[in-house]
C-alpha cells in the first residue's frame, strides 16, 4: 500500500471511528482539528511516520490528540490568556534555526527554578510555542536547554518528561534534534533518566555539546555570544504575527500587539510613540516615556495628558500590554477643551523596577464627543461604539534613574540589556552579602550582651566568694586571738 492509499484510509478511519462513537456533536474535537484532518495529507503523514505507517496505532494516536487538545484547549491559548510574565521572562522562546534549517525552541535553564512558576500555566506557555511555531511553518523543531551556568537547582525532571511527552503523543515527527548545551557533569544521571523516556529511535537525537561542538549544528551567525557564537541577539518576547493562512474557527485572526485595560486591539508598526504628529492630534502627552521612581512603598511614574483643541471635549482611554503589571489611575476619562490630567501609573506588588521590559507599554486612544457629562455606563458604550476610529498614542516605560537618554532601559541603548543583567548580578550579590554581614552582625551582638552579662554575673559572684572568704579568715583570726589570751 503506497503513502497516499495510507493517507486516505487513516482519514476514513478516524472519521468512521467519530461518526460511530459520538455521531452527534463529534466528540466536541475543535474545529480546526477536524478540518486539518479532512483537508491536510501532510499532517497525516507525520502520523504515519510517527506510527512507522501502522495505519490503526496512527488512528489511535490521533484520537488521543484530539482528546488532549480539546481537553487543554490547545486551540485557544494565546499571548491574551497566558501569564504574559512567563511569555516575556525567557525561560522558553523560539529562536533562529540550526543547520538542518528547523526552528529551535530555547529553554534556558538557569533561569528555571522548580516551584517558582505555576506548573500549569507554565505548560499552557509550552503548548502556546509549540503551536506559533506549528503556525509559522516549522515542520520540525529542535529543542535546545542552555545549560550554561545551570546548576542541579535547575534540573526540573517534571519539567523535562512533560516536554518529552508533547513530542512523544501529541506533535507527531515534530522533533528534529535535542541539544545539550555545556550540561554540568553532575545531572550525566539525569541524562540517563531523560533517555529512558524517549523510544530508541530517538536517542541519537540527543546532542550533548560544548559551545566549540555546537558550531556543528548551529551556525556561528545564528549562535549567541553566550554560547560562543557571533549573535549578540536578546531576548525580548515579540507578540505573534498571523496572516491568512492563520484561521481560527475559520476566520483571520491578524492580532499584532496585544493592550488590556489598566483589551485586546490590533496594532499596527509605528515608527514614534505617537500615530500622529502633535500638530495633528487632539492629545498631547507629556513625557512620551513614563519613568518610574519608589515614592515610600510604591513604584510610581506619571503622564501629563492635556486637550490640544480650543473647541472639543474629547474622552481618552489607557491600555495596556501588562496588565497584570501595571494599575492606572485613571485609565478612562473626559477631557475638556484646553483641560489637562495627570495619570498615575503604579507599579504592583510583586514586581520591581527589574521587571520593566522594553516590549511593556501603554495605548492612549482619544476620541471627540460631544456630550461631557456622560455616564460611566454611557462613556463604555461611546467607546465601543466609536473605538476603532480613535487616536492612538504609543508610550514606553523605563526605570526612572537614568536620564532621558541615558536609562539602561530606554529602547536603542546599546548593551542595554546585558549591562542591566550585570548591575543585577552584582546588586544581588551585595544584597546577599550585606543580608549575610547584617545576621552575623546581629548574631555577634547578642552574643556580645550575653558575654558580658555573664561577666558581670561572674565577676559578682566572685567577688561574693572572695569577701565571704575574707570575712571567715578574719572572723576565724579573731577566734584565735582570743582563745589564746
Amino acid at each position: 500500500m503506497d503513502l497516499q492509499q495510507q493517507i486516505v484510509e487513516l482519514r476514513e478511519k478516524f472519521f468512521k471511528k467519530l461518526k460511530d462513537e459520538t455521531p452527534s456533536d463529534e466528540r466536541g474535537f475543535h474545529p480546526d482539528d477536524l478540518a486539518r484532518i479532512r483537508t491536510k495529507d501532510d499532517y497525516l503523514t507525520r502520523w504515519l511516520e510517527h506510527a512507522e505507517f501502522k495505519v490503526e496505532e496512527a488512528v489511535n494516536m490521533l484520537w488521543a490528540a484530539c482528546e488532549w487538545r480539546r481537553k487543554v484547549g490547545a486551540n485557544d491559548i494565546s499571548e491574551d490568556n497566558l501569564v504574559r510574565e512567563y511569555l516575556q521572562d525567557g525561560v522558553v522562546y523560539g529562536y533562529g534555526r540550526d543547520r538542518d534549517g528547523k526552528g529551535m525552541l530555547i529553554i534556558k535553564s538557569k533561569l528555571h527554578i522548580k516551584g517558582n512558576r505555576d506548573f500549569g500555566e507554565l505548560q499552557r506557555c509550552i503548548i502556546y510555542w509549540f503551536e506559533r511555531l506549528e503556525r509559522e511553518g516549522h515542520e520540525q523543531i529542535t529543542l535546545f536547554f542552555d545549560m550554561c551556568e545551570a546548576g542541579f537547582s535547575n534540573m526540573d525532571m517534571e519539567f523535562t518528561k512533560y516536554l518529552i511527552n508533547l513530542f512523544k503523543y501529541y506533535y507527531p515527527n515534530f522533533l528534529n534534534n535535542i541539544i545539550l548545551l555545556e550540561m554540568p557533569w553532575v545531572l550525566n544521571t539525569a541524562l540517563k533518566l531523560i533517555k529512558s523516556w524517549l523510544p530508541a529511535k530517538a536517542i541519537p537525537k540527543i546532542k550533548q555539546v560544548n559551545k566549540t561542538l555546537l558550531m556543528e549544528y548551529v551556525d556561528p551567525s545564528v549562535a549567541l555570544i553566550s554560547w560562543g557564537g557571533e549573535n549578540d541577539y536578546k531576548f525580548t518576547f515579540v507578540p505573534e504575527v498571523r496572516n491568512a493562512a492563520n484561521l481560527i474557527n475559520g476566520k483571520l485572526d491578524n492580532k499584532k500587539v496585544h493592550f488590556a485595560e489598566a483589551s485586546p486591539l490590533n496594532e499596527q508598526p509605528a515608527s514614534t510613540f505617537g500615530d500622529q504628529s502633535n500638530e495633528e492630534s487632539m492629545l498631547s502627552i507629556t513625557p512620551d516615556v513614563i519613568s518610574f521612581n519608589k515614592e515610600g512603598q510604591e513604584i510610581l511614574g506619571t503622564i501629563v495628558l492635556k486637550n490640544q483643541t480650543v473647541d472639543k471635549c474629547i474622552s481618552y482611554k489607557i491600555k495596556t500590554t501588562a496588565p497584570e503589571k501595571f494599575r492606572v489611575r485613571r485609565s478612562t476619562g473626559v477631557l475638556l477643551p484646553a483641560q489637562q490630567v495627570t495619570v498615575t501609573v503604579s507599579l504592583q506588588p510583586g514586581f520591581n523596577l527589574r521587571s520593566l521590559l522594553h516590549n511593556d507599554k501603554f495605548l492612549i486612544m482619544c476620541l471627540p464627543m460631544t456630550d461631557a457629562k456622560m455616564t460611566a455606563e454611557e462613556l463604555a458604550d461611546f467607546w465601543k461604539t466609536n473605538g476603532e476610529s480613535a487616536e492612538h498614542h504609543r508610550v514606553w516605560c523605563r526605570d526612572g534613574a537614568g536620564g532621558p537618554a541615558g536609562s539602561i532601559l530606554s529602547p536603542g541603548s546599546p548593551g542595554s540589556e546585558r549591562t542591566m543583567d550585570q548591575l543585577y548580578t552584582k546588586l544581588s550579590h551585595l544584597e546577599e552579602c550585606h543580608g549575610k554581614l547584617h545576621k552575623d552582625l546581629r548574631t555577634l551582638k547578642h552574643v556580645m550582651i550575653i558575654s558580658i552579662i555573664w561577666t558581670v554575673v561572674a565577676a559578682i559572684a566572685i567577688v561574693y566568694i572572695l569577701r565571704s572568704d575574707i570575712g571567715q579568715i578574719i572572723s576565724g583570726d579573731q577566734s584565735c586571738h582570743l582563745h589564746q589570751g
